[in-house]
């Protein structure tokens, strides 16, 4: 069971969301706050697995309480930004804050439920309308601070497979694509993505590609 904290300011945004996941037998709403001081005071009394966070609130607006909730140690959180807004500098400093993802909020309902299982699963996600588009912006204008630097003092060595399968983590690629694409067993490429975030300290998969990015593990272009 996916146990899930909705954060919005609006009222009818909650209501729509608790409507299209409760319908779900894998995932419970555990809670629900307006405003990001609420929601970081609510992901460490109810400890859910994910929380879907608005980024402009009034008050402590969604990125402040995500890098809360990101450094906390006693939480293992993982923070989807929903938001409405396109390239705008808040959703880079979401994920500087250390968001999991993010996703536009006219997104449907199966890609936000696709999303919501895989950042619970560690996974990460970026709208796939944005990625690529976002990960060099994003790399041009900053360093993520969630990343460990390690890799730019070339203290990580990657194998060659590893350095595969952060490439087409890059991409967007589910696990199973991935072991499509490089003919070998789903298995293989979950191990593989473990060593990958074992080797950086990242959180999870987009973290992961963000230092490859950085590192120049990785090359968008």
């Amino acid at each position: 069971m996916i146990r899930v904290l909705l954060v919005d300011d609006q009222t009818i945004v909650r209501a729509g969301l608790s409507v299209i996941l409760g319908a779900e037998d894998d995932i419970e709403i555990v809670g629900e706050a307006a405003d990001g001081a609420e929601a970081v005071r609510l992901a460490r009394q109810l400890r859910p697995d994910v929380v879907c966070m608005d980024i402009r609130m009034p008050g402590t607006d969604g990125i402040q309480a995500t890098r809360a909730i990101a450094a906390d140690p006693a939480l293992s959180s993982e923070v989807l930004m929903l938001t409405t807004f396109d390239i705008d500098e808040d959703v880079f400093a979401s994920l500087e804050a250390g968001a999991a993802g993010f996703l536009l909020k006219g997104a449907d309902e199966a890609t936000l439920l696709a999303a919501i299982r895989s950042v619970a699963a560690g996974d990460g996600t970026l709208d796939q309308r944005l990625t690529r588009r976002i990960l060099r912006e994003f790399t041009a204008r900053r360093a993520p601070a969630a990343v460990t630097d390690r890799g730019a003092a070339g203290e990580v060595a990657l194998t060659e497979r590893e350095g595969e399968v952060l490439a087409l983590l890059a991409e967007g690629l589910s696990n199973a694509e991935i072991a499509t694409r490089l003919f070998i067993e789903p298995t293989t490429v979950k191990y593989h993505v473990a060593q990958l975030l074992q080797k950086t300290g990242a959180r999870d998969r987009l973290q992961a590609v963000l230092w490859g990015i950085r590192a120049g593990h990785v090359d968008l272009h």
